[in-house]
């Protein structure tokens, strides 16, 4: 079930309703069904792998809490491999045997393990590593182990963040489920604010450009210079506001029920390095990974040269986490070099920006930031590697003949689109900037209801008048 449709829309109504008028120790069964058939909506069948690993993982958090030394290891290590199995099986089997086969054909050899014709489950890879951390924090001793099924079954598939997270921890999220939440209007006002920021995000934005966004990359033998450089930052926006929007619209969905889940984007282009971009994009899997990854490998607390093997190991596995193509492992790896420059060059750079002083600096870095990030983009985007390199080896070429593609082509849209989609983005920017500013936040929240409420209107107006609901876009993080 998409957000971005009227299905959900008539969905998030009725369970919203229904739960409030419910006693609170019913409303663990009416959200634990609604998010059955919110994820049954896509394909029904794959419940039943949600269902079996719920089962594992539930079993296992007992046994956890319930033993000492290697029983316990051996319990987490069932679980850890049941999860990372599902995840192998269903995402990764058919990219490494067909890598296999390359590598058998230059020896000569055939490759006799079949092709599977799967169907990647929706969202795997962020309920396996929701289900991944419970295990690990009772193994940790950071959470009790969950002795209600249905509530723990809840936490691995609360609808609002079932395929594309925020991805929780238990100690964050489970004991919100037990706590009885009575109806608070300002919830409900504060949720339906932040999902209506994630609609404008999505489809006046997000959607939008990903027309030309597709039209470019579809195709990109077929472009070279301004329309190659052009689809590139715009997909850097594209890929942005269809994420970010998601997180919007998880976030106010559970809120208007009175749960609290955290924060998954921070402005992440207003960063001024590679390293503050990723404290403030995909927070929750970029902690995930520095908790249960980068610093159990060490962390920065070992030597140069295994800090940074760490960085760029986390960087390449969060790149494959991402999808079963090369174009995301040179993704997690550019990354990962990206940070391993930033630290090597800091005592450069640091008396470069004291020469510059702050303001110039800071413009500098933001640039640079945002230009390193959109040529990584690239790969993450590009549908084959050698689509990826044609295009970064093309983003400059030709300079005059792609400025004339565009004004005559319009990259397969309407002038009035691409009107539409600019002054989108600088309502984006606008909002963003004013966001950063307590000034701002302070005289909104003391403005009297009706200039509040008018603001309000007029951004549900806009997604009404402006939405790009004729190109209904999935979620591009859906298919992680």
């Amino acid at each position: 079930m998409l957000f971005n449709s009227l299905h959900f829309i008539a969905f998030f109504l009725s369970i919203t309703t229904t739960y409030y008028l419910l006693p609170h120790r019913y409303r663990w069964v009416l959200l634990l069904a609604g998010s059955c058939y919110f994820y049954m909506a896509f394909v029904p069948i794959y419940i039943l792998i949600l269902g079996f690993t719920i089962i594992i993982d539930y079993f296992a958090g007992i046994l956890i809490e319930q033993s000492v030394g290697k029983k316990r290891r051996g319990y987490l290590l069932i679980s850890l491999l049941a999860n990372i199995g599902v995840l192998a099986f269903f995402k990764y089997y058919n990219f490494l045997n067909d890598n296999l086969t390359l590598l058998f054909s230059n020896f000569g050899y055939s490759n006799h393990i079949p092709y599977l014709s799967i169907l990647l489950p929706i969202g795997l890879s962020f309920h396996t590593f929701q289900a991944m951390s419970y295990t690990i924090e009772v193994y940790r001793g950071n959470s009790k182990a969950e002795r209600h099924f249905g509530i723990y079954a809840l936490y691995v598939m609360f609808y609002p963040q079932l395929v594309a997270g925020p991805i929780e921890r238990p100690q964050n999220v489970l004991w919100q489920f037990h706590k009885p939440h009575p109806f608070k209007s300002e919830n409900i006002a504060s949720g339906l604010k932040l999902m209506a920021w994630g609609f404008f995000k999505k489809v006046v934005i997000a959607d939008r450009l990903a027309v030309i966004v597709n039209h470019v990359y579809n195709q990109p033998n077929q472009f070279e210079g301004v329309s190659l450089l052009l689809a590139t930052i715009l997909f850097a926006f594209q890929i942005y506001c269809d994420f970010s929007g998601y997180s919007d619209i998880a976030l106010g969905t559970a809120r208007t029920l009175g749960f609290q889940l955290m924060k998954n984007f921070d402005r992440p282009y207003f960063s001024k390095s590679i390293a503050e971009f990723w404290k403030r994009w995909h927070i929750s899997l970029s902690t995930w990974f520095r908790d249960y990854l980068y610093i159990p490998l060490g962390g920065n607390r070992v030597s140069h040269s295994k800090w940074y093997a760490n960085l760029l190991i986390t960087f390449i596995i969060s790149g494959l986490w991402h999808g079963a193509n090369w174009t995301y492992l040179i993704w997690g790896g550019l990354n990962g070099l990206y940070l391993i420059c930033e630290n090597t060059l800091k005592p450069i750079t640091r008396r470069i920006s004291q020469s510059l002083g702050h303001s110039v600096s800071k413009s500098i870095g933001l640039i640079l930031t945002f230009s390193l990030v959109c040529l990584a983009w690239v790969f993450f985007r590009a549908s084959t590697v050698d689509d990826a390199f044609y295009i970064v080896t093309h983003l400059f070429s030709n300079i005059r003949a792609s400025l004339k593609i565009i004004t005559t082509t319009n990259l397969g849209t309407t002038k009035y689109e691409w009107v539409v989609a600019i002054l989108a983005l600088i309502t984006l920017f606008t909002i963003e900037y004013l966001q950063g500013k307590q000034w701002f936040r302070n005289w909104l929240n003391y403005q009297p209801i009706y200039i509040r409420l008018s603001l309000y209107y007029t951004l549900v107006m806009l997604i009404i008048l402006f939405g790009a609901f004729s190109n209904q876009e999935q979620f591009i993080y859906f298919q992680f």
